[in-house]
């Protein structure tokens, strides 16, 4: 029997290879929003650093936060054409639904730019709980598994970023890190994730509990 009922999903970096496009606006929001200057060469050091100490780097005050985010889904959503799922997203996806494991995505990007990129597979996905605050994904974990009937103890929430586990850790969910996302695979261990996975063929024996 699959170890968990539900699996619920960040998209960016862990689903959808996005992190091409990230880097590519990296630059121009910096100018944009008036933030600290990073050097080309300072921005891999980043991906080893939780939100709140990029946020201390770039001095992004919280006021601006909202903007900034408000900027980057309208940026994403114009360039979701541009990005790709990675290769193994969709077996993957068939085969938690053919186990019968629910699945969710909880994203602070935009619904509209995650059913662009998923493209059919959308269908595949049981709910969408998107537009997630930088640190309030929590809230959205525990308000997916009660709207689909699973308990905390039964789910599991996977992200690429330290602040995913974090959010999963304070809905009383297992978590899970993918080494192929924004955050260093070495950041993400340290944090003590419940899993740390390196392929997407891994990931999915292990939901569905043939490891």
């Amino acid at each position: 029997m699959p170890p968990y009922g539900l699996v619920i999903f960040d998209f960016d970096g862990t689903l959808a290879d996005s992190l091409p496009w990230f880097r590519a606006s990296f630059q121009d929001m910096i100018a944009r929003f008036g933030l600290a200057p990073v050097r080309d060469d300072e921005v891999e050091g980043l991906r080893g650093l939780s939100a709140r100490e990029i946020m201390a780097r770039l001095n992004v005050s919280m006021w601006q936060l909202p903007a900034i985010v408000s900027d980057m889904r309208m940026r994403k959503l114009a360039a979701a054409g541009e990005i790709s799922l990675f290769t193994g997203v969709p077996a993957m996806l068939e085969e938690l639904r053919r186990q019968g494991i629910r699945t969710a995505i909880v994203s602070s990007d935009s619904e509209a730019s995650v059913r662009q990129v998923l493209g059919p597979m959308a269908s595949r996905i049981d709910r969408f709980d998107c537009g997630a605050a930088m640190f309030g994904k929590h809230w959205k974990f525990r308000r997916v598994a009660r709207k689909l009937g699973t308990k905390p103890s039964e789910t599991i929430c996977i992200g690429d970023e330290l602040r995913d586990i974090d959010a999963a850790t304070a809905a009383g969910m297992d978590s899970g890190a993918v080494a192929w996302g924004y955050a260093l695979p070495g950041a993400l261990q340290a944090a003590g994730p419940t899993h740390l996975f390196h392929s997407i063929e891994e990931m999915t024996q292990r939901l569905i509990g043939k490891e």
